[in-house]
């Protein structure tokens, strides 16, 4: 065979080959998206889907926590990896999604329900079966770690339910957010110890039904978060009471909206007291 004979039988083969290739990327399923976006070096290369804004919030970095509130002591909070949690969950005050999981106290029925939806992964109630057996969890979802360090409560005759109360501590994001609950009393050196250093703690300040003022105040100052959300303040006039009581010690700031996105480098170097929009 001469020169032009070869030349012609390699262009041959590879236009063969060629069509073999592609005859196979159309035969072959392709890689499911999860796949595709669990490996960090290949998202850059996925176009992302179109979602209408109008229906989602921005995706989350994996050190970012979501906070909004909802109103009187419900928070969602919202993990990286889309756990969702709403705090103090009743049949009134509740999320427009439906949460994974959800922690509830005894004190009052807008602290708590008795009938959650059976779609709820997780329903964590913040107190035990007795007096003498409170309430323990400590679970892990997904990248959400939730536990609780029970506390009393007083009841409408003024006697004590012990471990009425959950103080529940959410571990998000190499974040430590505490929700104070329906807390009645002042902590023990115990209970500080068992709570940690918290990053974010949401906090009652009616000054009447839960902690009275100096109470929280004094609470509040042994646990020096970085970020304080005040939560089940009523009306304006309980809320400004706490706000400026607490100008003395700290810095305040009003949001405009009820969510904001946190992580470790945007906490505040100091105390700080976020007041969300809301009651």
């Amino acid at each position: 065979m001469g020169f032009v004979g070869r030349l012609c039988s390699v262009l041959a083969a590879a236009v063969l080959a060629a069509a073999a290739l592609t005859q196979l990327a159309h035969t072959q399923p392709a890689p499911k998206p999860e796949m595709r976006q669990s490996c960090p070096g290949l998202v850059a290369g996925v176009r992302p889907p179109i979602i209408p804004a109008a229906f989602t919030l921005a995706a989350l970095n994996a050190d970012q926590v979501r906070i909004s509130y909802i109103g009187h002591a419900t928070f969602l909070i919202e993990s990286p990896q889309q756990v969702r949690i709403a705090t103090d969950y009743n049949d009134y005050v509740k999320p427009s999604v439906l949460p994974d999981i959800v922690t509830m106290n005894h004190a009052h029925d807008t602290h708590y329900t008795d009938h959650p939806d059976p779609g709820i992964k997780y329903v964590l109630r913040g107190w035990g079966p007795g007096p003498d057996k409170p309430a323990n969890w400590d679970m892990t979802y997904r990248d959400v770690r939730v536990r609780n360090v029970p506390t009393n409560i007083r009841s409408w005759g003024g006697s004590t339910e012990y471990y009425g109360n959950s103080i529940f501590i959410f571990e998000i994001a190499n974040l430590c957010i505490v929700h104070l609950g329906h807390l009645h009393h002042t902590l023990t050196q115990a209970q500080l110890d068992d709570i940690g250093r918290p990053d974010v703690v949401m906090a009652p300040v009616d000054g009447g039904l839960t902690l009275d003022l100096d109470g929280m105040m004094e609470v509040l100052a042994a646990l020096k978060p970085s970020l304080i959300i005040p939560m089940h303040f009523f009306n304006q006039y309980t809320l400004g009471r706490f706000v400026d009581r607490a100008r003395e010690k700290w810095a305040v700031e009003n949001a405009e909206v009820p969510t904001f996105v946190v992580s470790r480098t945007t906490l505040p170097t100091g105390t700080k007291v976020l007041v969300l929009p809301g009651h």
